[in-house]
């Protein structure tokens, strides 16, 4: 964990180049680890997608999931169980919006699991000053200090200097070829502009497949409480 004091900025109009455009979905239950299945199956619908730089698809978590800093006892075999408020979203440029709309009403197979794609609404990035990705990728190999580097000297190759961010779990998603090693991170007290820049761009590979993409979090001592437990 790395930790120093700065003053957040609390002036900044957020613009909307890129946003998250959230969509309804009928779905009761997905497999647990769907990374792979519903994101191949996202970009079947909207095969622009994966060779867009901008885009990204964000995973679907249910209530419970604790911004993903606990691990499921069960993986393998558990069932995310999803309410009628669930939503997915993807993150693409403005200009993409109708080309996306055109999920709506489709229905995507998900290892046998069906989700019926509803209306859209499109949702601004945050300019809070706390952010966090639950999967950025990493190599398996590395430890937490020499990742935490690695991730500072990546932020700071954007001119993001880092003051606040801590690691939550790791995780293995799975793929046909075998598993993406990833951990979740999350950055508190960044500027509006910093906040807007790191989601617009991402961090890191498999943005399509949900990994590197920052969204906004209410804070971190809650989440630094819990660590600490």
């Amino acid at each position: 964990m790395h930790w120093s004091d700065k003053k957040a900025d609390k002036t900044y109009e957020v613009p909307d180049d890129i946003i998250d455009l959230s969509f309804s979905i009928r779905c009761k239950h997905l497999p647990l680890e769907h990374a792979y299945s519903f994101t191949q199956a996202v970009m079947r619908a909207l095969p622009w997608i994966e060779n867009e730089p901008d885009c990204g698809i964000h995973l679907i978590h249910g209530a419970g999931s604790s911004n993903g800093w606990i691990r499921p006892e069960n993986p393998d075999t558990e069932l995310l169980h999803l309410s009628h408020r669930t939503r997915m979203a993807i993150r693409i440029p403005k200009g993409r919006i109708d080309d996306a709309n055109k999920l709506t009403g489709k229905i995507l197979d998900i290892d046998g699991h069906e989700l019926t794609v509803g209306d859209s609404k499109i949702k601004s990035l945050s300019k809070l000053d706390t952010i966090f990705t639950r999967y950025l990728v990493t190599d398996p190999g590395l430890d937490e200090a020499a990742f935490v580097e690695k991730v500072i000297k990546s932020l700071e190759a954007m001119d993001i200097p880092v003051y606040k961010i801590l690691c939550g779990l790791s995780h293995n998603l799975k793929t046909p070829n075998g598993p993406v090693h990833t951990r979740s991170v999350m950055l508190a007290e960044l500027t509006a502009q910093q906040s807007v820049l790191l989601q617009q761009r991402g961090l890191g590979p498999l943005r399509t497949m949900g990994c590197g993409l920052f969204i906004a979090h209410k804070g971190i001592a809650a989440v630094k409480e819990a660590s600490e437990k």
